[in-house]
């Protein structure tokens, strides 16, 4: 990406615009500001772990620790999950870490803009548009439109139909994501303690070839009739269009 530079800096001398949107170009405000138009720091993250990960001043050691002014004492990083964003201080390009790649542009913008809304996470915006002085402007979620030329599989449509409106939680994270056997059996127990109907959506875990090889002892038992834990593609913006779900969890 960072070898686009020279051709992202020549389009926007011939294109003139005034407003370029970027994520993790972090050079992208001064090549904007050289061409007299602004910057927008557009952020898919959540707004909460922008203001406890990524506040001026602050390094990745410190993370255990809310930043002062920090608007929740409930989302917070304990032990396990401050280690698994090490991540941030391993090299993300030539000469810079992950964490100065996102710091620099979230200083440096002109604008920064977060694909969240006031009602869920007014607080934490609020936080992030004092601390970066800039100002922060929100999409809201911005899903995709459901494909309704195919429909939803019958199997899905079936088994979902058999809930009450708004009962069913679904929880998905993504084709990326594969977890610790220990996490995953943490998800599948904890999702079985809300005792709603539910559908989990995940790869198998590291060290296992099938789901069910991986699941807790006794859970498929325990939750047959309300529960599936499912290790393939699914019609995800069709199950949540569905009128039985009503909690989505995801990462």
């Amino acid at each position: 990406m960072d070898r686009t530079r020279g051709q992202v800096e020549e389009a926007v001398r011939l294109g003139k615009p005034d407003l370029i949107f970027f994520d993790f170009a972090h050079w992208i405000p001064d090549i904007a500001r050289d061409c007299g138009a602004k910057s927008v720091n557009f952020v898919t993250i959540s707004a909460a772990c922008v203001a406890i990960s990524f506040v001026p001043g602050r390094s990745p050691d410190e993370l255990a620790i809310p930043p002062p002014g920090y608007p929740s004492s409930k989302v917070l990083l304990h032990g396990q999950e401050t280690n698994s964003l090490s991540f941030l201080s391993y090299p993300f390009g030539d000469g810079v870490t992950f964490y100065e790649r996102i710091m620099t542009g979230l200083v440096n913008c002109d604008v920064i803009s977060i694909r969240t809304c006031q009602e869920m996470e007014g607080k934490f915006c609020d936080f992030i548009e004092r601390e970066f002085q800039r100002k922060v402007l929100l999409t809201g979620p911005m899903l995709p439109e459901p494909d309704n030329i195919k429909p939803l599989e019958d199997r899905w449509h079936q088994w979902l139909s058999r809930f009450e409106p708004g009962s069913v939680v679904y929880c998905s994270l993504g084709s990326q994501i594969i977890l610790e056997k220990e996490e995953f059996q943490e998800l599948c127990l904890g999702i079985e303690l809300t005792g709603l109907p539910f559908i989990v959506a995940v790869k198998p875990p590291k060290g296992a070839s099938t789901i069910q090889e991986a699941l807790p002892e006794g859970f498929e038992d325990r939750v047959k009739e309300r529960g599936v834990v499912w290790g393939e593609w699914m019609q995800q913006p069709l199950i949540l269009a569905h009128p039985s779900i009503g909690c989505f969890v995801s990462h």
